[in-house]
């Protein structure tokens, strides 16, 4: 499978104003979230990956919901950009991290089997292959399991993937063969979502089914759902705070031309001041867990 798509990243990396915008095949500027397809092929088994952060990396990289284009952006906290740390042993994120496009964890649904409403987020993806994938990137994977993470009482999926390329993607169908071929990967996983904000003075994080990963076939189902919660959002004519603007969705009422989408690109700033990046980004964090 060709990547049909391409970044184009404006403002100055490091800074408050980089944003990574995308183009499909034809060169016209789409959002991440609303036009690039769930689904990468006719048989619905191959899954579009966006690439936020690429596995070994600390910036939290995200798709922004808010602006128009939704472009991927660093995550800020009190103006400054956000860096994951490094509980030891782990080194940034353990996999390549991003997001299914046209998914949504709808806030107003509860979970019955965690018991708690959706982040209010596309849905995260786990990529757990050999090769460093680069930010932005659009990968094709297949769905191999999903954990369920509880954060600060909303539910947060995590499904586990592997790009269809990868020399051991026709060995890995389920979480079972992700134990057998890749030990301790699953529950190292586990651990670095229970831990990854307690340098930051959180408690832990916790886990609906005890932490148990659940099975490609109810990872599958939980991604279907978040589709159509997707369907429902892009649909919708009622206010929300997540930008709609899209190219390419038939029947949405927030579909925008394409001149006005270069427009979107227009105003994005192209500059910025680069924050100095602190030593604390490379320490490594020592967590004790109760």
């Amino acid at each position: 499978m060709v990547n049909k798509y391409q970044i184009i990243e404006r403002g100055e990396p490091h800074s408050l104003d980089y944003r990574i915008f995308f183009k499909n095949e034809s060169g016209n500027l789409i959002s991440p979230m609303h036009d690039i397809p769930l689904y990468a092929d006719d048989s619905k088994q191959v899954f579009n990956m966006v690439v936020e952060i690429p596995r070994w990396t600390n910036a939290k990289m995200e798709i922004s919901l808010a602006e128009g284009l939704n472009p991927i952006k660093q995550d800020v906290k009190k103006g400054k950009l956000r860096f994951v740390a490094n509980c030891f042993p782990h080194h940034g994120y353990i996999w390549n991290y991003g997001a299914f496009p046209q998914t949504w964890e709808n806030p107003d649904h509860l979970d019955p089997g965690t018991g708690c409403k959706g982040d209010n987020d596309p849905i995260d993806v786990l990529e757990i292959g050999y090769r460093v994938a680069k930010r932005g990137e659009v990968k094709q994977v297949k769905i191999l399991g999903t954990i369920a993470l509880i954060d600060e009482g909303e539910t947060d999926w995590k499904v586990i993937t592997i790009d269809v390329k990868d020399p051991n993607a026709d060995k890995l169908n389920d979480v079972a063969d992700v134990e057998r071929l890749f030990p301790g990967l699953l529950k190292a996983s586990v651990e670095w979502f229970k831990i990854y904000k307690m340098p930051d003075g959180k408690p832990e994080n916790k886990f609906a089914f005890n932490g148990e990963a659940k099975g490609a076939e109810f990872a599958t189902k939980v991604v279907e759902e978040t589709h159509k919660f997707w369907q429902g959002l892009i649909n919708g004519q009622e206010e929300s705070e997540i930008s709609r603007a899209n190219v390419t969705v038939e029947n949405s009422p927030h579909t925008i031309s394409n001149d006005q989408a270069d427009d979107i690109l227009q105003k994005a700033s192209n500059g910025g001041e680069a924050q100095p990046l602190s030593d604390e980004i490379d320490k490594w964090h020592y967590v004790h867990l109760m």
